[in-house]
């Protein structure tokens, strides 16, 4: 039995981290249609969305079945319990990927092109969603503490974009639908931060035992 139930926890961890990479990849591909006026490829992120929310359920049902099958104990239901969480922090990673592409997608023919650099935001969201992973990957605490560390420049970079949003509007009236397109990007990439930092606390669980969120 013990064995069996081993298989299965290798299985679902191979899974969850293959749907990290699925959504990892949409996310950079997401911020690279903006940077290079791909039109293609955000239609691309935005209508295979559903492979995303498809894999979301086959993993959840893989653990739900673990759990009723071997009634596991001890770290085995808490890496079963921290799946479910970051299964669905990921999927959600990849719903805010795909909003960006259909933000960029609504702005595409707008006359004003009215254009804010998320460069540096969109690249420290990215490193953390990728650092959460790896964190999940080597059972490194040390790194998930880092990357909620790290939230807070995301944050401070959206309370930046506003101010500087909210400036551009009093100047160009005439610019009002595309500037408020472009300050729910910085939105969408802030709650891919929240869910980024929501995996963290998830490997901190998982290693520590110790529910942090509110912390």
């Amino acid at each position: 039995m013990a064995g069996h139930l081993q298989r299965e926890i290798e299985k679902i961890k191979k899974e969850i981290l293959f749907l990290g990479a699925m959504v990892e990849d949409r996310f950079q591909k997401a911020i690279y249609a903006i940077k290079t006026g791909n039109l293609e490829l955000a239609q691309k992120i935005i209508d295979t969305d559903v492979e995303i929310d498809e894999r979301e359920i086959e993993v959840e049902e893989e653990c739900l079945k673990i759990l009723a099958l071997y009634q596991p104990v001890a770290t085995d239901l808490r890496f079963l319990v921290a799946v479910i969480k970051i299964n669905n922090d990921l999927e959600r990673i990849a719903d805010y990927a795909s909003n960006i592409a259909q933000r960029y997608k609504t702005s595409y023919n707008d006359p004003n092109k009215f254009k804010y650099d998320y460069t540096l935001m969109a690249d420290q969201a990215a490193k953390m969603l990728r650092m959460s992973l790896d964190a999940l990957v080597r059972t490194d605490v040390d790194m998930a503490y880092k990357v909620r560390d790290m939230d807070k420049d995301v944050n401070i970079m959206r309370n930046d974009a506003y101010d500087s949003m909210k400036k551009d509007v009093q100047l160009h009236s005439e610019m009002v639908s595309e500037i408020i397109n472009m300050y729910l990007i910085s939105r969408h990439l802030k709650r891919i931060g929240d869910h980024t930092t929501n995996i963290a606390e998830e490997v901190i669980y998982l290693i520590e035992g110790e529910i942090i969120r509110h912390t």
